[in-house]
C-alpha cells in the first residue's frame, strides 16, 4: 500500500502544478521562470544528499540540453493554460506527450517486441487519440473567440509536446542517472526559460512579484519529478508510469472545481468520457513497459 501511495505523489505533484500557476497568476513569463526557479531550488536541497560521483562532459551536456527543451515545452504549455483553460489543455496535452514518448518507444527504442506489446500499444494509441478529441470538443465554437483560441491552443501544444517528449527522452538516450541530472537539468531550465520568455513577452518581467510566487508551482514539479524515480524503483516502471499519469485526472477536475473553467453539459460529459479513455491508455501503456 505505501508503495502505491508513493506512485501517487508524482500523479498529485504534476496535477497541481497546473493548478498552482493558475491560481497564483501572473504572465506566461511569470509563470514560466517561477517554475524554473522553484525546480532549481530544489535541486540544490537534492545536491546536499546526492552528488554525481563524476561531473563528466556528457552528464552535464545532455541534462542541460534536457532542461533548456522542457523550458520550450514547459512554456508553451503554460501558454495553453491561457488560451484553452487547464481542463481542456491538459487532457490535449497528456494524451499527445503519451503517444509521442510511445512512438519514439517503439521506432528508437525498440521497445516493442511481442505480439502483446503491439496489441496494447495501438490499442492505447487509438483509445488516447479519441480521449483528445473527446475533451477538445466545444459546443459553443463561434462564442468569445473559442474557436480561434482553441486553434492556438492546439498549435502550442504541439510545440509543447515536442518539448516535452525531448524533456522525457534525452536521459535516456544519454544514459544518464536521473539524480545526477538534477542540478544541470535545473540550470538549463532557468537559462532556457529566460531565453524563451523573450519570445512569448515585450516586458517579460522575469523576475517580478509573481515569478517568486509561482516558485511553488516548480517545487511541485520538481517533487513529483524526483517521486517517480522513487517509484518506479519500488514499483517497477509499468506501474510507476501508469500511476503517474493520473495527473491529468487531478489538474481537469481541478481545473473545473477551483479554477471555476466553465463547460457546457454536453462538453463536460465528453470531457469525463476523454478522460478515463486517456487513462485507459496510459494504463494500457504502461502494460508494454
Amino acid at each position: 500500500m505505501g508503495n502505491i501511495l508513493l506512485g501517487l505523489i508524482p500523479a498529485l505533484g504534476w496535477g497541481v502544478q497546473p493548478l498552482i500557476l493558475q491560481k497564483i497568476g501572473g504572465k506566461t513569463t511569470n509563470q514560466q521562470m517561477g517554475m524554473a526557479m522553484g525546480a532549481f531550488l530544489f535541486s540544490l536541497g537534492v545536491l546536499i544528499f546526492h552528488q554525481p560521483e563524476t561531473w563528466s562532459f556528457k552528464l552535464i551536456a545532455a541534462s542541460f540540453i534536457c532542461g533548456f527543451v522542457w523550458s520550450l515545452g514547459q512554456i508553451t504549455q503554460i501558454k495553453s493554460f491561457h488560451l484553452i483553460g487547464v481542463s481542456t489543455a491538459m487532457p490535449i496535452s497528456t494524451g499527445m506527450q503519451l503517444i509521442g514518448v510511445t512512438l519514439v518507444g517503439i521506432f528508437y527504442f525498440h521497445e516493442w517486441t511481442g505480439k502483446m506489446d503491439y496489441i496494447y500499444g495501438i490499442s492505447a494509441i487509438v483509445v488516447i487519440i479519441i480521449g483528445v478529441f473527446l475533451t477538445a470538443f466545444q459546443e459553443n465554437k463561434e462564442t468569445a473567440n473559442d474557436g480561434k483560441n482553441m486553434k492556438q491552443g492546439i498549435i502550442v501544444l504541439l510545440i509543447s509536446t515536442v518539448g516535452q517528449v525531448l524533456y522525457n527522452v534525452i536521459p535516456r538516450v544519454a544514459d544518464i542517472n536521473g539524480w545526477d541530472a538534477v542540478v544541470p537539468q535545473s540550470i538549463g531550465m532557468i537559462l532556457g526559460s529566460m531565453l524563451c520568455s523573450q519570445f512569448f513577452a515585450d516586458e517579460p518581467n522575469l523576475f517580478g512579484k509573481k515569478s517568486f510566487q509561482n516558485i511553488l508551482a516548480g517545487i511541485a514539479f520538481a517533487v513529483a519529478n524526483i517521486t517517480i524515480m522513487l517509484s518506479n524503483a519500488a514499483n517497477g516502471v509499468a506501474l510507476g508510469f501508469t500511476l503517474s499519469q493520473m495527473n491529468v485526472l487531478v489538474s481537469t477536475i481541478g481545473g473545473l472545481l477551483f479554477l471555476k473553467e466553465s463547460k457546457t453539459s454536453q462538453e463536460m460529459k465528453l470531457t469525463i468520457g476523454g478522460l478515463l479513455l486517456i487513462a485507459a491508455g496510459g494504463i494500457l501503456i504502461g502494460l508494454t513497459k
